[in-house]
């Protein structure tokens, strides 16, 4: 054997072997460098896109969310407030922003449990557009009459109800107060008058009036006449009692058996964003909905804060468009 060749073999052997050492090793301290220079998220401003006007109650809750996230992160979170054309004009501009987590729908079931059945054709697909973030509220409406009418409690209603079919008429002025009245109808086997308002405000007036005789109204409009004494309470619209009026009973507990017809707050971003911005947009929502100015904001609307993961939110919409698809049909309500 060529003993000055074996030598030369094992000399460019170790050699490559030291050499692809060393480039390992770099690899491995320019990997973390790398990954380092990444700006983590949100480097810079987040949207709020708010499917209602200033003042509304999401934007109200978009403001005090965002308050706390700017608090968290030190960067500013815009409102921008896209309404009209019940929140289609807003679910739409959020599905066609870059999927980068800088533009955040917080919205409520109108546009991604109600609109579908409302409308022929929507511009935008409330699931395939979409990533879910986390639930933010929920929150019920009340069963209001006038403080002078004859009947004291839910049963007392629903039997006149039942003697006198088609005589008696809710008043509404939002899909959900709408829908809340279409679902008591339905469960309880009564014919009542449908009249709609533009919104629930108006409704209340001609409720105190006298020219409607009920309505399920949210409790922020509802509660403040209740407790002026204008406006007797019979009922509940979730599973749970309200904070604000404890001592009123669920429908459900009233003898309507399976009413449950509330609404909800939830944010979504653009289909195709990142897991990890995903996952840490969820963990400052959930943070901001334990917040100070949040928790006003829950104490005064009558509702409760309500977090969850993207998955259970997925979920939660897929039942609520399940439900909200049945009281329309059943109502007879023509898509338009």
């Amino acid at each position: 054997m060529n003993h000055t060749l074996f030598r030369s073999t094992i000399y460019r052997t170790r050699r490559h072997t030291l050499a692809a050492a060393a480039m390992l090793a770099l690899g491995t301290l320019v990997a973390p460098a790398a990954l380092a220079q990444a700006p983590a998220y949100p480097a810079k401003a987040i949207t709020f896109v708010v499917p209602f006007a200033a003042g509304s109650a999401t934007d109200q809750l978009a403001r005090a969310l965002g308050q706390s996230i700017t608090t968290d992160t030190k960067q500013p979170v815009v409102i921008d407030n896209k309404a009209g054309a019940s929140g289609m004009i807003a679910a739409s501009a959020v599905a066609k922003a870059a999927a980068d987590g800088y533009s955040v729908l917080i919205t409520t079931n109108t546009t991604h449990a109600a609109n579908e059945h409302l409308y022929k054709k929507l511009s935008y697909d409330p699931v395939k557009d979409f990533a879910p973030v986390t639930g933010l509220g929920k929150g019920g409406q009340v069963l209001v009459v006038n403080a002078s009418a004859a009947y004291k409690n839910v049963g007392e209603l629903l039997a006149f109800a039942k003697k006198n079919p088609g005589k008696l008429s809710f008043g509404s002025g939002s899909s959900s107060s709408r829908m809340a009245g279409e679902m008591l109808k339905q469960l309880a086997g009564v014919d009542i008058l449908h009249v709609p308002y533009k919104s629930n405000p108006l409704a209340i007036t001609d409720l105190l009036g006298g020219q409607i005789d009920l309505m399920i109204t949210d409790t922020s409009t509802g509660v403040p006449q209740v407790k002026a004494g204008k406006l007797r309470a019979l009922g509940y619209s979730t599973q749970k009692r309200s904070a604000q009026l404890p001592d009123v009973p669920t429908l459900d507990e009233a003898g309507v058996k399976g009413y449950d017809m509330g609404y909800w707050f939830a944010a979504y971003v653009p289909a195709g964003t990142p897991a990890p911005v995903v996952a840490r947009l969820n963990e400052l929502l959930t943070a901001a909905t334990k917040s100070a100015g949040a928790k006003s904001f829950f104490d005064n609307a009558g509702s409760e804060a309500w977090s969850t993961t993207p998955d259970e939110l997925a979920k939660f919409q897929a039942a609520e468009t399940v439900k909200w698809g049945k009281v329309i049909k059943a109502a007879g309500i023509e898509a338009e």
